[in-house]
């Protein structure tokens, strides 16, 4: 038997957030609240992993759609909204670090956001990006992993993952750019905004094909 939120009749279903019932109870419309409900607790958006989620929800922010934005003020959004934030990521996760500072012997680096996940035992790396993602971002997100496998991963610790976290996704990156062989890199399309049940049908098909055609690359 499923509980139901006291106020508002909506199931309360282990798979979903709080952030996922707050949108919910914002839906006037039943019919329409019970399919986000459903396509969130049977997809957590999409099939691909039950820990990097795609896409990604953030209507939280409180960014304006219709107003330009920085990486440094998506970056600072977030962080003021980190525990929803840590929510909609997945499972699992800890906040280690925001800019985290890499020195070798030739330059410095600095890494947008670092988490920890204890579920999967390894750091989670995300590059935020306020643009659709392109080979270039791809290329400094594998720099990233081999820089924090070699200059941060203790011991016991598995393989670090990296997430370039942008406003769109492109199939050809996903099927031609090492993000078609590298298994510990992914791309995760965030929105700001609630979308309309047909339009969000439509993005998690979407996001699903573009997976698929990075999957059979790898073949």
């Amino acid at each position: 038997m499923v509980a139901k939120l006291k106020d508002d009749g909506i199931p309360m279903l282990p798979q979903l957030s709080w952030m996922h019932y707050e949108s919910l109870m914002r839906v006037a419309d039943e019919k329409a609240r019970m399919w986000y409900m459903q396509e969130a607790a049977a997809e957590q958006w999409e099939e691909k992993s039950q820990f990097i989620k795609n896409p990604m929800i953030v209507e939280f922010l409180g960014l304006n759609q219709d107003a330009a934005f920085t990486e440094s003020s998506l970056e600072n959004a977030i962080l003021t909204h980190l525990q929803k934030f840590l929510m909609e990521m997945g499972k699992g996760y800890a906040l280690v670090s925001r800019q985290q500072h890499i020195h070798t012997e030739d330059d410095d680096y600095y890494i947008d956001l670092v988490f920890y996940n204890y579920l999967l035992k390894c750091f989670v790396l995300v590059d935020l990006k306020t643009r659709k993602i392109s080979y270039e971002d791809v290329g400094q997100m594998d720099m990233y992993l081999k820089l924090y496998d070699g200059y941060k991963r203790s011991e016991g610790d598995n393989p670090t993952i990296g997430i370039v976290l942008c406003s769109d996704t492109n199939a050809d990156v996903a099927k031609f750019s090492t993000l078609a062989t590298n298994k510990r890199m992914y791309a995760a399309k965030y929105l700001i905004y609630m979308p309309s049940k047909e339009a969000l049908a439509r993005e998690i098909e979407m996001q699903k094909e573009i997976f698929e055609k990075r999957g059979k690359s790898r073949k």
